[in-house]
């Protein structure tokens, strides 16, 4: 095989690649005695079949093989041999092939560019550590004691209202007739919350133990059974039961209920709760405001076929008009993304930073332990889905290389309110609402404490 280089022109390199008849002769050979061992046809004996036959009824498919194996093959080498730093899948030119001929082709190949890597200890960034005050925790503390309200039976001649729980069993029917799930037992409504048909509630409101009501209602436009969406439906509902709402006195025994030691650890897990979301949208903005300078502070040329690759990404979900409109917004922000890509991996490896699988193992156990009663639809997601593996160890890797930073620069720890860090949050999203490579997200004072969210690990 011979390779030279053909030309260089900024990040595109040109390779002349020859491979001798001679040794597609050789490789068409050791094709053929391959397929002769399996080959079976009628008038020889299995594994006598002679090469001549088997060119002259395959001969251009075995070729088509061979040659596709060999450009595969030879490039690969060629690439190594010239030590170069392949962006992206090289393009392959052929100029004279065939039976009895030299393989000659061109391998076109862009280029990673030569990064010279500066100095970061002058940069500066801005570490934010959220400080909760005692109030928030015991708002917090008194939501999520309404979201677990303990009921206590009403006497028997009260009547229900909003905020009462009925227990009741009900029999429906639609136009007469009787359907698949038309009976429930048991069924219990927090009156006011309407969870069960729109308007039902309502329509319970004022019943007693032991009444026996018939209401109406519409099911619901989604329903299951298609032939069921939407129509009207009476319901006899028997009432078993009617509870009123207990004031829930926050306590230790309320912790313990919710998962706590007592009501110290509780508030403590309740405050280490909100500090975690507010701290990983706020790292979100230390983030950037590094690698902004990181990225300003570089200048080199960047792949182009990386960048169209990374705008079909960004524009893959818009039609073309909007393609077409937002096609240079698009495109710059397709070159940060390849841009910072380029340098966070270059200051991995200079760093020798890895990501081991134990590593990975235990960030996917993290989120099993985020999401109760979820953890065998994660387990199986990641088991299935390499690539989502994948994705999370460069997650890793790249908060890897953002905590080495951190480091390395000058990193102003300040204290803030809850006010504060929202205010900054907003900020955040509101400058980069454009940019799909910022994700907006929500204020965690939408985000309601849960009982099955608190977590001591």
């Amino acid at each position: 095989m011979k390779v030279e280089i053909q030309s260089k022109k900024g990040l595109t390199t040109k390779l002349s690649i020859v491979i001798e008849k001679k040794v597609i002769e050789k490789k068409m050979e050791e094709r053929m005695n391959e397929l002769q061992k399996k080959i079976s046809l009628k008038g020889f004996r299995a594994g006598k079949v002679p090469h001549s036959v088997i060119k002259s009824q395959f001969g251009k498919s075995i070729y088509g093989e061979v040659i596709d194996k060999v450009l595969k093959e030879s490039s690969t080498k060629a690439i190594e041999e010239k030590k170069i730093r392949i962006a992206g899948q090289p393009k392959i030119d052929l100029k004279t092939f065939g039976e009895g001929k030299d393989l000659n082709y061109e391998l076109i190949i862009d280029t990673l560019p030569n990064i010279n890597l500066k100095s970061i200890n002058n940069l500066k960034a801005t570490d934010y550590k959220v400080k909760i005050e005692e109030k928030t925790v015991n708002t917090k503390l008194n939501e999520l004691a309404a979201q677990h309200k303990i009921f206590e039976d009403k006497k028997d001649d009260e009547k229900s209202k909003l905020g009462d729980q009925v227990i009741f069993d009900y029999s429906a029917s639609i136009d007469g007739n009787k359907f698949e799930g038309s009976e429930g037992k048991g069924v219990q409504l927090e009156l006011g919350k309407d969870l069960f048909l729109k308007g039902f509630d309502q329509q319970l409101i004022g019943v007693k133990k032991k009444d026996v009501k018939e209401l109406e209602a519409v099911l619901p436009a989604n329903h299951p059974k298609k032939e069921l969406a939407n129509k009207k439906t009476k319901f006899r509902c028997t009432i078993l039961n009617v509870k009123k709402a207990k004031e829930n006195k926050v306590d230790d025994s309320f912790a313990k209920v919710m998962g706590a030691k007592n009501l110290i650890d509780l508030k403590k897990m309740i405050q280490n709760q909100i500090i975690s979301q507010y701290s990983n949208l706020l790292n979100s903005i230390t983030k950037k405001e590094i690698l902004d300078q990181v990225e300003k502070n570089h200048n080199f040329d960047i792949p182009k076929n990386l960048v169209e690759q990374e705008t079909l990404v960004i524009t893959q979900n818009l039609n073309e008009e909007d393609k077409k409109k937002h096609k240079d917004n698009n495109e710059k922000i397709a070159k940060s993304r390849i841009k910072l890509g380029l340098l966070l991996n270059e200051y991995g490896e200079k760093n020798n930073l890895k990501v081991s699988d134990e590593e990975v193992k235990n960030e996917i156990q993290k989120q099993i332990k985020g999401m109760p009663g979820q953890e065998k639809m994660i387990f199986d997601y990641y088991q299935k889905n390499p690539s989502a593996t994948q994705r999370l160890k460069g997650a890793i890797y790249e908060e890897k290389i953002i905590e080495l930073m951190k480091s390395k620069i000058k990193l102003e720890t300040k204290q803030i309110t809850l006010k504060e860090a929202e205010n900054l949050i907003a900020d955040f999203n509101k400058q980069n609402i454009n940019q799909s490579n910022i994700k907006k997200t929500d204020s965690p004072t939408k985000n309601k404490v849960k009982s099955k969210k608190i977590s001591k690990k």
